[in-house]
């Protein structure tokens, strides 16, 4: 039996192919990443400069959008490397980064999506209160509670997972560095604990999802009461897409993690982890973010106040 130390790479096996699927795979990735690159730039941008925009909600969604940009960053352009270099190797410094980088992303962020949640019901359930429940050391805490909360689990993840031993080839099959199929790999006798600690991560997250509903049951309910039909629909223009971003956020992470620890590995469960991976960052801006009327008055005020100020136009013409 070896110790992990010994271990200086691991082989991703992923998704497997000749090499012209393998070159589909990388174009069709670099168009995603691309995409949610720009579309997440985009969110940080236009929020973080415009003043009409600092607002919990906009607060929340920056932080959203910037874990966006670490989920995605920490897999996919590994993965693009290895489609084009024909080379699935990643070390294991790089193998350790990634594990903690995606599970910290995705931790963190399903605080930051129960956080939104309760900012929505503050702000239709008790509007006249809203500020004072909502104001902006409120905010800086919920956010650091939720960085905080996602360190500590990757921390310990991490560490967990990698104190295991393993034997045998080093093959993970899986497109990046994942738990279960780390665990997988390993000859310990004590994946077990590792095992306890996603169970346990995945009541927590059940529980953040429990606060969910809860808080868009009430907001429903205080809805349904709003007399006019234009003020129904402003409200849940704001609301469903967020819970569309949690619905799918949730389905993809809970079917990609527990899955393979109940079961064999297959080809779904690369599958589900791509959609876990890829899906929430690609989608979010869309379903969420750029479909908001403020956000698209901040990125025109943007596009007219910032870029094209009569000084870069004349830099322009200069150059």
């Amino acid at each position: 039996m070896n110790n992990i130390s010994a271990v200086t790479e691991f082989l991703l096996v992923g998704f497997s192919g000749p090499w012209k699927l393998q070159l589909l795979q990388a174009g069709t990735s670099i168009v995603i990443y691309l995409a949610a690159l720009m579309q997440n730039g985009l969110i940080i941008t236009i929020t973080t400069l415009d003043p009409c925009l600092h607002k919990p909600m906009y607060f929340f969604l920056r932080y959203l959008s910037l874990f966006d940009l670490c989920l995605i960053s920490a897999v996919v352009p590994k993965a693009i490397v290895n489609s084009l270099t024909h080379s699935n190797y990643i070390s294991f410094l790089g193998c350790v980064i990634q594990l903690f980088l995606v599970i910290f992303s995705a931790t963190t962020e399903l605080f930051l999506l129960t956080a939104m949640a309760i900012d929505r019901y503050a702000a239709i359930c008790h509007p006249m209160h809203y500020e004072v429940i909502m104001n902006r050391a409120k905010c800086v805490q919920m956010a650091s509670l939720s960085w905080l909360s996602g360190g500590l689990m990757c921390v310990i993840h991490t560490a967990v997972t990698f104190s295991l031993s393993y034997c045998g080839v080093s093959e993970i099959q899986q497109f990046f560095c994942d738990i279960p199929q780390l665990l997988a790999i390993s000859c310990s006798e004590y994946i077990f604990a590792e095992i306890a600690l996603i169970l346990i991560n995945a009541v927590l997250d059940f529980c953040c999802f429990v606060c969910i509903i809860i808080s868009y049951i009430c907001i429903f309910s205080t809805v349904r009461k709003i007399p006019s039909i234009e003020g129904q629909s402003k409200a849940y223009s704001t609301c469903l897409p967020h819970l569309a971003v949690v619905v799918l956020f949730l389905s993809t992470a809970f079917g990609a993690y527990l899955k393979p620890i109940l079961g064999s590995a297959s080809f779904n469960d690369l599958i589900l982890s791509a959609l876990y991976i890829v899906l929430p960052p690609s989608l979010n801006p869309i379903i969420y973010s750029l479909r908001n009327e403020a956000m698209k008055v901040g990125l025109e005020k943007l596009i007219t106040t910032k870029l094209l100020t009569k000084k870069n136009l004349l830099i322009f013409l200069q150059e």
